[in-house]
């Protein structure tokens, strides 16, 4: 075995350990808490859609198609998409648009216990605007909100996966 070989071999030892000793590792399935949910969104709802999608994908949980036969409830308090002038150019014309998704929910047993208090994830996201480009604006504007849908729902899967289900929601 050469010298060099011998090197390229120790340096990627060495970079292998590293890499594991900083805690780096993949996301792997998410592991629910529950073992059925009901999702309080209604079934044209592209988040409820894509939240189920999401929620069947670890093949562990089951999403129910009725309130009575799950063992946690996911109940949506509000969803709101809001879009607020952030700047206007010398001409008094919008220049930037601010975008802002919010989504209220809360988790509730079979009991009707609050198993996560009411939660609130709001996303923003900025939108520069030009009147020349408008199509091209509206149809970004439908792609920064898909986005932070997806993050959303990414969101909303790491809270229910961390869900103590022992005991009761803390009350303000």
């Amino acid at each position: 075995m050469s010298i060099n070989r011998f090197l390229k071999i120790v340096t990627y030892l060495v970079l292998a350990t590293s890499i594991s000793a900083c805690g780096f590792a993949l996301r792997g399935a998410v592991v629910f808490p529950f073992q059925s949910i009901y999702v309080g969104l209604p079934e044209s709802s592209a988040l409820g859609g894509e939240l189920k999608r999401n929620l069947r994908a670890n093949g562990k949980t089951e999403v129910t198609a009725q309130a009575t036969n799950a063992e946690v409830i996911l109940d949506v308090l509000g969803e709101t998409r809001d879009k607020v002038i952030l700047s206007l150019n010398s001409q008094g014309r919008v220049r930037e648009f601010n975008l802002i998704y919010n989504l209220k929910f809360r988790l509730r047993d079979k009991a009707g216990r609050e198993v996560l208090e009411p939660t609130t994830i709001s996303l923003k996201r900025n939108l520069s605007f030009k009147e020349n480009e408008v199509l091209a604006k509206e149809a970004e504007e439908a792609l920064l909100y898909r986005d932070m849908q997806s993050e959303l729902v990414q969101q909303i899967m790491r809270r229910l996966a961390v869900v103590k289900m022992d005991a009761p929601a803390k009350s303000d």
